[in-house]
């Protein structure tokens, strides 16, 4: 069976401050990084906390990219979520890695939507 998509939960350790605190920065670097992965860009939206941090998602015709940042310890949870064949979610992964100078990065994918066909009709809650 196949999965409807690929979602890759990244922890990226030992960025700098005031990158993770730039919201134009960080909103620049994951466009970029849905670009790269060749996703097709639909919505941007990007918040900056006070005293620091930025949250933001990119919204692409094959899912989305989020982040949330905290300048303060270096560090950024990154969720890529991607469906179809055309999208590589590594790529992104890849991209923002090394556009924030990460020092450490934990990646793990997790295959979204695996519908065995019984399943597809039946409603469980």
């Amino acid at each position: 069976m196949r999965a409807l998509g690929r979602h890759i939960l990244a922890e990226i350790y030992g960025c700098s401050f005031e990158l993770l605190n730039d919201i134009k920065k960080v909103e620049e670097i994951m466009v970029n990084a849905a670009l790269a992965a060749g996703a097709e860009i639909r919505e941007v939206c990007f918040h900056k906390f006070s005293p620091q941090g930025v949250s933001g998602v990119v919204v692409i015709s094959e899912s989305h990219l989020a982040i949330h940042t905290w300048p303060e310890l270096g560090y950024a949870a990154v969720d890529v979520f991607t469906c179809g064949e055309k999208v590589d979610p590594w790529e992104a992964c890849k991209y923002l890695t090394d556009k924030f100078q990460a020092g450490e990065v934990h990646a793990t994918e997790i295959q979204r939507g695996i519908i065995e066909p019984r399943r597809a009709a039946a409603v469980n809650f």
